[in-house]
């Protein structure tokens, strides 16, 4: 069995979700399970969200709606990332929703679809002010009133926000007004669809205007905040652990893992972990990071390799090879959280999560 495991709440994750429903009220729900579901395992997190109450599910590829349908899940999958022509056959099949960004996505799709198989559902993406994937402000005016060709069926009108976790709200509230206005200008133009959306994680939490038709929830699914937004009532998904697999009791001057960056100081006691870079335990962290012994903080010694972390041990009790050691989570009273481990690789928690590896094990937990 692999030492190295991640463990996933299932209660944690519900109750998550009925937070972003207590916020946005009759918003629809689009779970977000890019990215593996931020590294927690698309498949079964999709399961539990679904059943929880989520709407629909958004994912960032092709591959990753087609991973959901194989699974069986049969509710509406929308992929955010612009598709390759190669990929309409694929998202006619198994009835995936595309966004289209550009005029030229709209003609190339609409070239491509097959009409025996009835028109692709798509959601078109404006760009408000992220200036990343959407049409710009000045096509929508032609777009909108041209309409769609009737091989493509208009499901949702969406954009993106930018800055939604800045502490100053004014770009938002800006992106949020010419949304607005498309949206009216969307309606003068008889154009009609069933859904509207901008709102990701932050928005909900800050932007209740935001929330229209339906929202797209991400980070916030999985117990954190944008920028560590005040979200006390969210509760982390996820728990990284490992086991010691050897201890080592070394002198004063004793240099440790390549290179030698760590060198002790006096006689420590070392433990050697089994989990690196490969699994998604950041070379950044190299002595920087801690983990959790005994409920006590152990400092990372010296770089993080491939396979193997040493931590150091030596003001901790008695510490055995096999003994538990939390990566990511709680250890009795004490905790390291996705956002601490961010600070100290200088990155944010989504980044986090998402880079930990596919060879750590995924269990799913009732309790």
């Amino acid at each position: 069995m692999n030492p190295t495991v991640v463990e996933i709440s299932l209660p944690a994750l519900r109750h998550n979700l009925h937070e972003v429903i207590r916020r946005v009220g009759a918003a629809r729900i689009m779970a977000v399970v890019k990215a593996n579901a931020y590294g927690h395992g698309a498949v079964p997190v999709a399961q539990a969200l679904l059943a929880a109450g989520a709407h629909q599910l958004g994912v960032a590829r092709v591959t990753e709606g087609l991973e959901l349908r194989h699974a069986g899940i049969t509710a509406p999958i929308l992929v955010m990332g612009e598709a390759v022509p190669d990929d309409i056959p694929a998202l006619q099949r198994f009835n995936l929703t595309l966004v289209l960004p550009s005029r030229e996505a709209i003609e190339s799709a609409a070239r491509l679809v097959d009409s025996r198989s009835g028109p692709l559902g798509v959601h078109l993406k404006v760009d408000t002010g992220m200036g990343r994937l959407g049409l710009t402000q000045e096509d929508v005016p032609a777009v909108l009133r041209s309409g769609l060709p009737a091989s493509l069926r208009l499901d949702g009108l969406m954009s993106h926000l930018a800055s939604a976790d800045e502490p100053d709200a004014a770009s938002t509230e800006e992106q949020l007004a010419r949304f607005r206005m498309i949206l009216d200008a969307a309606k003068s133009s008889g154009l009609t669809f069933p859904a509207a959306h901008i709102a990701n994680s932050a928005a909900i939490l800050r932007f209740p205007a935001s929330h229209y038709d339906m929202v797209r929830p991400g980070l916030i699914l999985y117990g954190y905040a944008p920028r560590r937004l005040a979200s006390p009532e969210l509760h982390p998904v996820l728990t990284w652990k490992t086991r010691v697999i050897q201890i080592k009791k070394v002198g004063a001057g004793q240099r440790v893992s390549y290179g030698g960056t760590f060198i002790t100081q006096r006689p420590s006691t070392l433990a050697i972990l089994p989990v690196g870079y490969a699994d998604g335990y950041s070379r950044a962290l190299s002595n920087k990071g801690h983990a959790l012994i005994g409920g006590q903080p152990a400092p990372v010694a010296g770089r993080v390799c491939m396979d193997l972390t040493v931590v150091d041990v030596t003001d901790h009790p008695t510490v055995h090879p096999g003994d538990e050691v939390v990566l990511l989570g709680r250890q009795g009273s004490a905790m390291i959280t996705a956002d601490d481990l961010a600070a100290w690789q200088d990155t944010i928690s989504y980044e986090v999560l998402c880079q930990i590896g596919p060879r750590v094990t995924r269990t799913y937990r009732e309790d």
